[in-house]
């Protein structure tokens, strides 16, 4: 008899990075239940607050639409500046984590889009307000 793994908190937010990366290619914003209350909750916090997500995001891109990022990216970014912007995760985590999601997913060796990345969650934090711990 085969245990499953829980997932951890990392491989949690790359499952909700993968189902906004779906809900937007299909412009569906429900999502797929899971076994995890982190998971769902999310989910349905952003699903709830898409349009003012994307208006900090916009309002963030400096020389770029929100539509000219790719699927990945726009579900990751959205993703960090939901818990910026409505979860109390210390805004250290938040960026940490949606680097390493980028740099696992869309980068392609040359740090660009995590530069990128980098430089819009910096601006939405700034923008915020919020300080480090």
């Amino acid at each position: 008899m085969s245990e499953t793994k829980p997932l951890t908190r990392r491989q949690q937010r790359e499952e909700i990075v993968k189902q906004l990366y779906q809900m937007d290619i299909h412009d569906d914003w429900t999502f797929f239940e899971t076994h995890y209350a982190y998971v769902e909750d999310t989910l349905k916090a952003i699903a709830e607050h898409k349009d003012g997500i994307d208006e900090i995001i916009v309002r963030n891109l400096k020389n770029w639409k929100l539509n000219r990022l790719s699927y990945v990216d726009r579900a990751i970014i959205r993703h960090a500046t939901y818990e910026l912007w409505l979860t109390d995760v210390p805004y250290e985590i938040v960026i940490n984590e949606a680097l390493n999601i980028t740099r696992k997913y869309t980068d392609e060796g040359d740090d660009k889009m995590v530069g990128f990345t980098n430089r819009v969650l910096e601006n939405i934090r700034a923008d915020l307000g919020r300080q480090g711990s």
